[in-house]
């Protein structure tokens, strides 16, 4: 396996704005760099520990000849419900995001145990995230079921798990409507830094919304696990992949925030006269956040369980658009003249010029 990029996913590639650097902070050896705003690594220095792959919000980063999904319904499939670093992944375990470790844990007959304190990669660094990943999986899974992932001890290794055994063909329908994800053939320089650049393709990729395949795995599973009987509210800060949000005063509806959102969590209608959002759609990559000029992006306290089985689209901000007097097009009315702000100006350097000429006259 090596780590391979794709550009156009990555949330840096949409604005030059974007203080996302997960890959960086998690990488052990220190080989993903930022140069020009775009994340770059040099191969041969890269262990293939995948932990840049479980940490990037968009999946932009992804190991050659691994898929999580394929993984995720060969363990299912498995009477084995143990995972230990290097062995059952051929990588580091820090792969799974916390998402994927949700899915498993209500998919799974048996309750899953990791062997976290066997992880060695990077010097524990890699360990301690995976520590935190579990913890943070856990934390969800008891507002939504009675399952829990078990981390199996130094001195606990050989603890046997009771069965807790559901009715999983639900679960394995899903298998035969998922497709793996294709190889690249590109070949690696491995001892150069390994840079990318925008080009048209990455601007149209850019464009594309997408929903990464980890979010549509654990929307799946969702779907197919029984509701609690009430909805918690955690807070905001206690889960790391999507989140709640409201918008204040004063935004100005420059349409930046939702035009730049890489999974569409946040949109508008044909006359852009609202800005609605989608919690299950948002990653938390904070880039809308990050463009947003005025700061009128502001993250919910709380995050609502309730949106995990019933996602709904709310309405965050509405604007009264009314049709410029002047031009013709549509514009934020926010009272006076009916005319938009381009009109404005050019009305105002219109001014400006006749003043100077009378000046230049007299």
């Amino acid at each position: 396996m090596h780590l391979e990029f794709n550009v156009a996913s990555c949330v840096r590639a949409s604005s030059k704005f974007s203080e996302c650097s997960k890959c960086v902070d998690i990488c052990p050896v220190d080989t993903i760099k930022i140069v020009d705003n775009i994340p770059a690594f040099t191969p041969a220095e890269c262990i293939n520990c995948g932990g840049c792959v479980g940490v990037c919000p968009t999946e932009a980063f992804s190991l050659s000849g691994f898929s999580s999904i394929e993984f995720f319904f060969k363990f299912l499939e498995e009477e084995n419900s143990s995972l230990v670093c290097q062995k059952d992944l051929y990588s580091c375990l820090s792969v799974l995001s916390v998402e994927h470790l949700i899915s498993l844990a209500l998919a799974k007959d048996k309750p899953i145990v990791i062997d976290a304190y066997s992880c060695e990669c990077g010097d524990n660094k890699l360990q301690k995230h995976l520590i935190e990943n579990i913890k943070e999986a856990n934390f969800i899974l008891s507002s939504i079921s009675d399952k829990q992932i078990v981390i199996k001890s130094i001195d606990d290794r050989d603890k046997k798990v009771e069965d807790n055994i559901p009715d999983r063909r639900s679960f394995l329908s899903l298998k035969g409507a998922v497709k793996s994800k294709r190889e690249f053939d590109e070949a690696v320089t491995a001892d150069e830094l390994k840079e990318f650049g925008i080009d048209i393709d990455v601007i149209a990729g850019i464009r594309e919304k997408k929903i990464p395949d980890k979010r549509k795995l654990l929307f799946s599973i969702l779907k197919r696990q029984e509701r609690p009987k009430e909805y918690d509210i955690i807070a905001q800060e206690d889960i790391s992949f999507t989140s709640q949000k409201f918008i204040d005063e004063s935004c100005t509806n420059c349409q930046i925030c939702y035009r730049i959102c890489p999974t569409g969590a946040l949109s508008s209608d044909n006359k852009f006269s609202v800005i609605n959002f989608d919690a299950m759609m948002c990653l938390k990559c904070h880039l809308c956040h990050d463009v947003c000029e005025p700061n009128s992006i502001q993250l919910q306290r709380g995050f609502e369980i309730k949106e995990f089985f019933e996602p709904t689209q709310r309405t965050l901000a509405s604007f009264n658009i009314r049709r410029c007097n002047e031009c013709g097009n549509y514009f934020t009315y926010k009272g006076g003249l009916v005319e938009c702000d381009r009109c404005k100006i050019e009305e105002e350097e219109a001014m400006e010029l006749h003043q100077n000429a009378k000046k230049i006259n007299s």
